[in-house]
């Protein structure tokens, strides 16, 4: 039993170790890694609604809901950067803040933008510019244009892969490959990156693969 289970160990650890690597192009070019797919060494949130699974970032309300959005984040900020992650949803809402701002106090709460991801149908926001507690999705020239983009290349229930550009005033989003948004917004230089578990039914989210290029 002791075999068996050190057996199922070393392949946990090692399909993670093979998922949370930087490539030898991505080391070259001054990428980092943000998570090492072990634990959450870097990242604060609420501990019950945050974990590590299968080399992933697992977000999950179930069992303990969530009334105000709250988010796992990363503690160091950054201004102009490539990051580009691997996200899967079960289900809900989620997106990755980047230039955002944590509020003080209880809740891991967060304000500023994100690159959006949710299953809603026809209101669905893979690929969408959002502003979290500000202008919403007036960020974008139209309530729905990532999505209109992503609509055919997004992958409900699968792995996604988003990249996040942003130099300047100039804010670039791509999905599995495809720019998704490319304008230019001046309201936030620099701040912090997170995870969003979204307010409301129970939901669960998964990122892995979590790079960071510094511009």
């Amino acid at each position: 039993m002791r075999m068996i289970l050190a057996a199922l160990a070393l392949a946990v650890a090692l399909g993670a170790e093979k998922h949370n690597q930087l490539t030898p192009q991505e080391q070259k070019e001054g990428y980092v890694l943000l998570f090492n797919g072990f634990n959450l060494d870097g990242w604060q949130g609420n501990p019950a609604l945050w974990s590590v699974r299968n080399g992933a970032i697992l977000g999950s309300s179930d069992g303990h809901p969530v009334k105000e959005n709250t988010f796992l984040i990363y503690q160091r900020s950054h201004a102009d950067f490539v990051l580009r992650a691997e996200v899967r949803l079960r289900n809900g809402n989620s997106g990755i803040q980047f230039r955002s701002v944590a509020r003080p106090g209880p809740g891991w709460v967060v304000t500023g933008y994100q690159a959006d991801f949710s299953d809603a149908d026809e209101r669905s926001a893979w690929g969408n510019f959002y502003e979290e507690k500000g202008r919403g999705r007036a960020v974008m020239k139209t309530t729905d244009e990532g999505w209109q983009k992503a609509r055919s290349i997004a992958r409900p229930g699968d792995w996604n892969h988003y990249e996040i550009f942003a130099q300047g005033s100039r804010i670039r989003l791509q999905l599995n490959g495809v720019v998704t948004i490319d304008t230019t917004d001046g309201k936030a230089a620099s701040g912090v990156i997170a995870i969003q578990l979204h307010a409301g039914e129970p939901m669960q989210v998964e990122i892995r693969n979590v790079k960071l290029k510094p511009l």
